[in-house]
């Protein structure tokens, strides 16, 4: 188990996360009603470090809520690279367009607002990277979704796969997204079309490699 002592120790002993993140995160944390839906400092950079091995061209984003996330994966892309981010809740608009604007990758990164399950079929892409921070009810019809649309040899995260410890808990009935998570753990655990491992990272984050 990670206590506070812990978690201190491995945040000062990893890269930091600049002044722009730093800002960012503080920001979330005074005016956003659910903070701790932001990546933050250990994720982000786990993020970007998976930028640096896979050196993805094109990366799709489903849910950019701050672009915490968003930015960090743009440090660590290609330098031609371009990321797809989607957010469903325009009322974070200004929020995210005030971060994006001071980025050096701000040239890299498109913001699509709308629902995810509509503007996925309009991009014509392939893409190395996908990753999924999103309704957790959806997470499965997102998988579909994007798969073609990954490369062979492409990764897909899944974050929030562990959902509070609730994935080992009898779930209610009426617990939409927790039922999500579930149905989506099931589906990838039978899925002979990929390999995939279970990081408790953070509320889990599930890596998906394409064969």
């Amino acid at each position: 188990m990670i206590t506070e002592a812990l978690d201190d120790y491995i945040l000062s002993h990893i890269d930091e996360e600049g002044e722009l993140l730093s800002a960012l995160n503080r920001d979330a944390n005074v005016n956003l009603l659910r903070p701790r839906m932001l990546s933050g400092h250990l994720q982000g950079r786990f993020l970007k470090m998976i930028c640096r091995m896979l050196r993805p061209k094109r990366i799709l984003e489903i849910g950019t809520y701050t672009a915490y996330a968003t930015l960090c994966m743009a440090e660590g892309m290609v330098e031609e690279g371009l990321i797809h981010t989607l957010e469903i809740n325009d009322e974070m608009e200004d929020f995210i367009m005030k971060y994006l604007s001071c980025s050096p990758y701000k040239e890299n990164i498109q913001v699509h607002f709308g629902d995810a399950m509509e503007i996925i079929p309009t991009l014509e892409e392939t893409f190395d990277l996908v990753f999924i921070d999103a309704d957790k009810r959806l997470y499965s019809k997102y998988y579909d979704l994007v798969f073609p649309k990954v490369r062979s040899g492409g990764v897909i995260l899944a974050d929030n796969i562990l959902w509070d410890g609730k994935v080992v808990e009898k779930p209610h009935p009426s617990d939409k997204q927790t039922l999500g998570i579930l149905a989506f753990n099931e589906k990838i655990k039978e899925d002979t079309r990929i390999e995939k491992v279970i990081l408790p990272l953070r509320d889990g984050l599930t890596m998906i490699w394409k064969k």
